[in-house]
């Protein structure tokens, strides 16, 4: 079970280095690139997992930062399906939400290591 958790840690921290690191190579010409959508499936699912893992083992679970990061994860997810599904279309990315989709992963990053 420890290695489970370790990896998904992993996956969860890879998540969120794609979507911050998406949104920062791209931050002149702001655009939602398919590794910020594939970094906010993976960063809601394996986040998700992890507290399912805690709920199951001895751990104790902070609800309200739990419940903060879920919130902050879904917006990350919609705005990335919704930059996304505008390039399909052959639309521009609006501004407001490509910097939207990296300044919410960077404000739940904040959350998870600055909440204690």
């Amino acid at each position: 079970m420890t290695f489970l958790n370790a990896f998904l840690v992993f996956l969860h921290v890879l998540g969120a280095a794609a979507i911050v690191g998406g949104w920062l190579a791209t931050f002149k010409t702001p655009t939602v690139n398919i590794w910020q959508w594939y970094g906010a499936i993976a960063q809601l699912v394996t986040g998700l997992l992890l507290v399912g893992l805690a709920e199951m083992g001895d751990g104790e679970v902070n609800h309200a930062k739990i419940a903060v990061k879920l919130v902050l994860a879904i917006g990350v997810f919609v705005a990335a399906l919704l930059g996304r599904r505008k390039i399909k279309n052959g639309l521009e990315v609006p501004t407001g939400l490509a910097h939207g989709t990296g300044g919410t992963a960077l404000i739940a990053i904040a959350v998870a290591t600055l909440w204690v």
